[in-house]
């Protein structure tokens, strides 16, 4: 039980561990900067571009973001973003950026993959690093950072199951991708795996809002689901996610975010979150980069393994014991015991067995 509270403790604080422990969207018009205050320097610069979502999305752009700025403030690194409006923006300001000394330059989604990809194509001398997308062939000055989200998912669907008591229960996506996926078919076999020990049928209810940015799609979506019979309702849609969480607020019913801790948003409504560490993983990749000099060529990806996925410790929402069994399901994912599903295939044999 020592260890299973660390890993939580750990999440939930965005524990610093070596990068060798751990291993989509549309371009702009706001650009910001900063550096410590304190008396470190440095001449190293990394800056990154949003997706639609923007800065404050309150998910994976707004979390790559801090983890920036805790670099800047650890380190003196000068650091930037450009929020990003439509995806003709992206290469934009990806060159904006290059052009005023950035040294490493992110892409914070899968959607701005052909940007970077053809940024780091005409521009050898910079280095590129991008959320959420894995090349074919990684071009040598980029770095690709993946997550098993499906790990996460499958945690907190499992939470779902075991709260859910109109044994009703909701998935919103933003915009449909195999990346998107890792969360949807996670979280349904987390809920159906819930569903098989407590011996009962849980139905899943699966919209997307074909986007990362529009709250009130979100919401919609959610408030139909809980109008329906939902009581619990997961989201993985970025800044349409927020939607969602009014949503929850307004019914008065469960609410999973997604990400970053999102109880914030809502304390009396989100159940739990699925954390996945994007500042962390940022922050990490962007330090070794200032120490190594290169780092592309590569995809690094981050897992419970190597406890950068997860859910928060706190967890008073949940009924008593759920938050422990929780954790054992999580043992299982890391031990490979338990494999959770990523695609439609690989879900449908879960639950065949």
């Amino acid at each position: 039980m020592k260890f299973k509270k660390a890993l939580a403790l750990g999440l939930a604080a965005a524990l610093t561990i070596s990068l060798a422990a751990c291993g989509g969207s549309k371009g702009g018009d706001k650009e910001k900067s900063g550096s410590d205050s304190s008396e470190k320097k440095s001449d190293y610069s990394v800056a990154m571009i949003t997706d639609t979502g923007g800065i404050n999305d309150q998910s994976f752009n707004q979390s790559a973001w801090e983890g920036l700025q805790e670099l800047s403030e650890e380190t003196g690194a000068e650091v930037n973003y450009i929020e990003s409006k439509q995806v003709s923006d992206f290469v934009t300001n990806l060159e904006r950026l290059g052009d005023k000394g950035a040294t490493l330059l992110w892409g914070v989604g899968y959607a701005c993959a052909d940007a970077i990809e053809e940024a780091a194509q005409s521009n050898p001398d910079l280095q590129y690093a991008i959320v959420d997308n894995a090349y074919e062939n990684t071009p040598d000055n980029v770095t690709g950072v993946m997550f098993r989200a499906q790990e996460p998912s499958f945690m907190v669907g499992y939470v779902a199951g075991k709260t859910t008591e109109t044994n009703q229960v909701g998935f919103v996506g933003g915009i449909a991708s195999g990346l998107i996926d890792q969360f949807q078919y996670g979280y349904e076999a987390g809920v159906q795996y819930a569903a098989k020990e407590l011996g009962k049928d849980i139905k899943v209810s699966v919209q997307y809002a074909e986007s990362f940015s529009d709250a009130a799609k979100g919401k919609a979506i959610a408030s139909k689901m809980y109008s329906e019979g939902c009581d619990v309702v997961y989201h993985a849609a970025g800044g349409s996610g927020t939607g969602v969480i009014e949503a929850a607020k307004e019914a008065d019913k469960w609410v999973i975010g997604v990400d970053r801790d999102q109880a914030y948003l809502a304390p009396d409504n989100v159940l739990t979150s699925a954390l996945k560490l994007v500042g962390k993983a940022v922050k990490e990749v962007s330090l070794d980069a200032m120490n190594s000099g290169e780092i592309g060529g590569q995809t690094l990806t981050y897992g419970l393994k190597e406890e950068c996925v997860g859910i928060p410790e706190e967890h008073g929402n949940m009924p008593e014991g759920v938050y422990e069994e929780t954790l054992a399901v999580a043992d299982k994912i890391k031990s490979g015991e338990l494999t959770a599903p990523s695609t439609e295939d690989e879900y449908n044999e879960f639950v065949a067995k």
